[in-house]
Parts: C-alpha cells; sequence; structure tokens
C-alpha cells in the first residue's frame, strides 16, 4: 500500500524566505509532479505531529535545523492525473541553524532561492498554494 495513491497521504512543506526576500524551492525527481519546483518538505510519519515532521524533515532533506513561526494553510493536494491524494499543511519557518543544501539527490536535482515576484514556470500545487498563503498574509502579491 503506497500513501497517496492507495490511501490519503499527509505530507508538510517549509515556506523559508531569506532576507532578500526570496524563497528556497527544490526540483522534484520524483512524482508526483516530477520536474516541478516545489518547498522542501515531505510525508508525516505514525505518531508524529505535524511540526514535529517539518522539523524532522527539514533536517533530512536540505540539512538545517529551522524554528516554526506559524501554520500557513492547508492543500488539498488532490490530482486525478497522477492519481495522487494529499492532506499537506504548509508552515512559516525559519532557519535557526545551518545552510540549505540538497540532501536527497535521488528526489531533488536542485536546490534554488527564487523571487516571491518570479518563480519558475512549473512550481508544484502545494508551492502556489503556500506561497499564495504567505504573501495574503504578508502582501498582496499573488501566484498563478
Amino acid at each position: 500500500m503506497k500513501k497517496g495513491v492507495d490511501y490519503i497521504g499527509v505530507g508538510v512543506g517549509a515556506v523559508i524566505i531569506n532576507a532578500n526576500n526570496e524563497i528556497l524551492l527544490l526540483k522534484r525527481l520524483v512524482e508526483p509532479e516530477q520536474g516541478c519546483w516545489t518547498i522542501p518538505g515531505g510525508t508525516v510519519e505514525f505518531g508524529e505531529t505535524v511540526e514535529e515532521a517539518i522539523i524532522r524533515e527539514m533536517e533530512e532533506e536540505i540539512g538545517v535545523k529551522i524554528e516554526v513561526i506559524k501554520l500557513l494553510g492547508v492543500t488539498n493536494h488532490i490530482l486525478k492525473d497522477e492519481r495522487t491524494h494529499w492532506v499537506s499543511p504548509a508552515f512559516l519557518v525559519k532557519i535557526v541553524e545551518g545552510v540549505p543544501e540538497n540532501k536527497e539527490p535521488h528526489k531533488h536535482e536542485d536546490l534554488k532561492w527564487f523571487s516571491t515576484n518570479t518563480l519558475p514556470i512549473n512550481p508544484t500545487m502545494t508551492t502556489k498554494v503556500a506561497l499564495n498563503n504567505y504573501l495574503n498574509q504578508f502582501s498582496k502579491k499573488h501566484v498563478n
């Protein structure tokens, strides 16, 4: 049985904004949304809170320790063409230790900072929703 395919999965994501008003994104090598740019994150494990999951995932995926600032919102990540269904809370977080690097090259081919005004042409659904939630709360711009 596979999470997100055979039953609904729960995954968390982190919106990390640097001093230059740039968001950290990773380019996916795996489905769902293979080849798209995504906020860092991952699956919630059994017995783990979503806050514990995002802290753990940031260490595993990009090698940083974070502080959770606030929940930005939840994406109903349903991709019928890919037969995928996730419920995905996204958090605004700040890095408190370390420099982001791609710790999972088997899952992501690249890691880059993008201006919140100029995203790549192919962000994931969860990235668009999370960034729009961030912008709605902290500015008045939106991502299409």
